[in-house]
């Protein structure tokens, strides 16, 4: 039976985190930027992190679960409203 294998294009361009979310650095940021905005490439040195609307195709290439920067955030909220409040006393 053959192996399933990630995307190696893919793999390369992104890092999966500890947490599963897809980190990555925005395209055309490498060069030509002399006839760019000073914003804009102040910009592309940000990391992104994927949207909801591609987690599933960017899971199903590279063959692992995966978590959006929405879910993410969702699931702080959820454990940061489940833990007891510190009482003074």
């Amino acid at each position: 039976m053959p192996k399933h294998k990630n995307h190696k294009g893919l793999a390369k361009r992104v890092k999966v985190t500890k947490n599963g979310k897809v980190k990555f650095f925005t395209p055309n940021s490498r060069h030509l930027k002399s006839n760019k905005r000073g914003v804009t490439v102040q910009s592309y040195r940000k990391a992104r992190f994927a949207r909801s609307g591609d987690m599933k195709m960017f899971g199903k290439i590279l063959r692992r679960g995966l978590l959006s920067q929405q879910q993410d955030e969702a699931n702080d909220l959820a454990t940061a409203n489940t833990t007891p409040a510190a009482t003074s006393g």
